[in-house]
This record gives C-alpha cells, sequence and structure tokens, in this order.
C-alpha cells in the first residue's frame, strides 16, 4: 500500500515540474494560436501620446547616474509631455551632488531616511503629472523608442499597465550565473509575451513597468515585490498588462553567483508574500485566463515545483527497488543532471564556466533560493529596504 502512494506522489511530483516549466509553455503556445485565428492581434497606436512621468528610484548609484541621466536625455518622446523624477531616498553617496548638478532638467526628490523602494515609489508618484507613470531602474540603460513604444498600447482603455523587456548584456567571459541568467531571461520574456497574448502578463519586469495614474495603489512599506504585486493589482481591477518588448531596459548581470543568490533569495521570500496577499487571484471568476497564468506561471514556480524537485530525489531512491529499469533511468538522469550543477558551481568557485554546466546550476539554484526565501518570509526577516545588487 505505502509503495502504491509513493508512486502516485512521484508522478504528480514529476508531472508538476515537467508541467512548470515546459508543458505550461506549449500548452499556453496553443490556446494563443487558437486565439489569433479567432480574433486578430491588435494593432498598437504609435501616434499615442499621453503625458508621462519617467519615476527612477535610485539607491546609492554613484558609479552609474550619469550615465542614466545622459540616456534619459536621449529619450525620443515630446519633452513637454515627458516629466522625469529621480529619487534617492535613502542614498549617502557621491550620487546625491551629482543629481544636484542637473536638477533644473528634472524632479529630484531626496529624503535621508531610508524605507524602501515601495515607500520612495509611492511618494514619487504624488508628485507625478503624467497620465501613465513609468518606472524604470537606476542601473539600466533604455532604448532610444523606450516610452513611445511603452506607452502605445494604452490607446485600448482595457489595458491598465505596460510592462517593457528586461534585457541581460552577457560577456562571453562571464561568469556562470551571468550565462544562466541571461538565459533565463530570454525564457521569461518568451512566456511573458504568450501571458500577454492570451490574457494578461502576472509578471512584470520591475527594470521597465509602467500604470494608468488612476489605477495606481500605494503599496505597504514592507512590499519586496512592488512590480509584481502593483501590476496583479491592476489586473483585480479588471484591466489587461501588456507586454512590448519594442520597449527594454538593458542591465549587466550579477557580479558573481552569490550576488545573484541573493537577489533570487529576496525574490522567493517576496514570492511567498506576494501569494499570501493575493488570494483572489486564484479563484476563476471573473478572470479564469488570468487564474490561469498566475497559477501556472508564478504560484507553480514559486512553491509547487521547488517541492516536487524534493520529492522527487527523495522517493526515487526507494521505487528503485520497485521497479529497478524505469526508476532507475529516472534516478541516473536525475544524478546526472544535478551532478551537472554541482560541476557548474565548483567552476564557478574557481572563476570558470562551462557551457553544459551553466543550466543544471542555475535551475538548481534558482529552486533551491525558494527555500531559504521561505524561511525569510515565515521569519519575517527579509527587508524591504533596498539591496544594491553589484552587477558585472
Amino acid at each position: 500500500m505505502m509503495i502504491h502512494i509513493l508512486i502516485i506522489l512521484f508522478w504528480i511530483a514529476l508531472t508538476l515540474v515537467i508541467y512548470t516549466y515546459i508543458g505550461y509553455g506549449i500548452l499556453t503556445s496553443i490556446l494563443v494560436w487558437i486565439k489569433k485565428k479567432i480574433i486578430p492581434a491588435p494593432k498598437l497606436n504609435a501616434a499615442f501620446e499621453p503625458t508621462v512621468s519617467l519615476i527612477i528610484p535610485c539607491f546609492n548609484e554613484g558609479d552609474f547616474i550619469s550615465t542614466k541621466i545622459e540616456n534619459t536625455f536621449e529619450l525620443d518622446y515630446p519633452s513637454d509631455k515627458l516629466q522625469i523624477i529621480y529619487i534617492s531616498d535613502g542614498s549617502d553617496d557621491h550620487s546625491l551632488e551629482i543629481l544636484k548638478f542637473h536638477q533644473d532638467k528634472y524632479l529630484w526628490m531626496h529624503s535621508a531616511e531610508r524605507k524602501g523602494k515601495a515607500s520612495a515609489m509611492n511618494r514619487a508618484v504624488l508628485e507625478a503629472s503624467g497620465e501613465i507613470v513609468v518606472f524604470c531602474d537606476a542601473n539600466t540603460l533604455l532604448n532610444r523608442e523606450a516610452i513611445r513604444e511603452l506607452v502605445a498600447p494604452y490607446a485600448d482603455p482595457f489595458i491598465g499597465a505596460v510592462t517593457g523587456e528586461k534585457r541581460i548584456m552577457v560577456q562571453n567571459s562571464g561568469h556562470v550565473s551571468s550565462a544562466g541568467e541571461g538565459l533565463y531571461w530570454k525564457y521569461e520574456s518568451w512566456l511573458k509575451q504568450l501571458d500577454s497574448d492570451l490574457y494578461s502578463v502576472v509578471g512584470a519586469a520591475g527594470e521597465l513597468m509602467s500604470y494608468r495614474k488612476s489605477l495606481y495603489e500605494p503599496l505597504e512599506p514592507d512590499t519586496i515585490l512592488d512590480d509584481f504585486m502593483q501590476s496583479m493589482r491592476v489586473t483585480l481591477k479588471g484591466y489587461r498588462v501588456a507586454y512590448n518588448p519594442n520597449a527594454y531596459a538593458m542591465e549587466t548581470a550579477s557580479a558573481d553567483v552569490s550576488e545573484e543568490w541573493k537577489r533570487k533569495v529576496r525574490i522567493s521570500a517576496g514570492g511567498w508574500q506576494s501569494m499570501s496577499r493575493l488570494k483572489r487571484v486564484l479563484i476563476p471568476w471573473p478572470s479564469p485566463l488570468l487564474t490561469y497564468s498566475y497559477i501556472s506561471h508564478r504560484a507553480f514556480r514559486w512553491s509547487a515545483a521547488p517541492f516536487s524537485l524534493l520529492i522527487l530525489i527523495l522517493i526515487n531512491p526507494i521505487l528503485v527497488c520497485y521497479n529497478p529499469l524505469l526508476y532507475g533511468l529516472i534516478l541516473a538522469g536525475q544524478v546526472m543532471f544535478y551532478g551537472l550543477a554541482l560541476h557548474g558551481y565548483l567552476k564557478e568557485q574557481n572563476g570558470e564556466k562551462n557551457k553544459f554546466s551553466f543550466v543544471p546550476y542555475y535551475f538548481t539554484m534558482m529552486n533551491l533560493a525558494v527555500f531559504f526565501g521561505l524561511a525569510r518570509f515565515l521569519k519575517g526577516s527579509q527587508k524591504a529596504t533596498w539591496e544594491r545588487a553589484k552587477r558585472a
């Protein structure tokens, strides 16, 4: 009896893992293909030019802020319709002097008190004059047409938020984490496009995100994933979140695996926090497609899939005794996969990169971070204040 329970549990776990990382993308691709056959994709109105407030939260970005300011001045959008706001709450480096130097060209906000990114965003929105508020990180570079491309979907009154694409600039000499992060975001961008084409994006990229100001909802000060929570609350009001990859933010990868690990644990803690606050999305009415995408793309990846991977590695050795051929082959595959992950880790420690091991390594690290993030969430130890990640 016990062996049959373990077999059922094993196959449920394996199905969840395959569905989360492969099946969801395939199934959604089919659904999008069917939808496009029935309903033609709407054309973006490139001539649509609402007033925009570009808000750039920055914390101790002195080494990059001059480049960011220059990049912002090069954006292709009417100057009389574009308000630029820099907010540097808590910064205590030389970025303040740089921001002061150009303050006649934009609105600069600063408070010595460090309350976190969500609080800074809430404060900046109060000073925003645009119909659309756009947020982008201070350590990213936007393409020249980013604002124009980002606001074009708002010609549709049912679009409440629009996100752009996050692009990782990876050098051939980069670390394993750099290659893994770049590949991960290409995969994520593909899923975001599918989500958007089907109904709505369920995982906005905070590196370049926008909202109708009228829909912006002040976030709780302890919010960890501000971009995710804000975009999901827009969908709960009956609006959709669109994805436009023609607007993109470029940044370098994490400086090394330890920096990427800190980022992943923080995101995982934020994922658990977000799920605890978004229980309404689990109800498939009135938006069943939103619930489908949220559970499949986010909730499973932040909870069910990592636990399923743990179940697989724990139960598999026991089931080998029941069916040596079938479960022996699956166990061998698992051992090989995690062996490659360990190889990638050891190579990383030596400052080397191996193209055959960086995917298993990054995948394993990403799922392991979920457990550490859960521990932080349960203890309430994940701070909402900015933790500036070191970039390559």
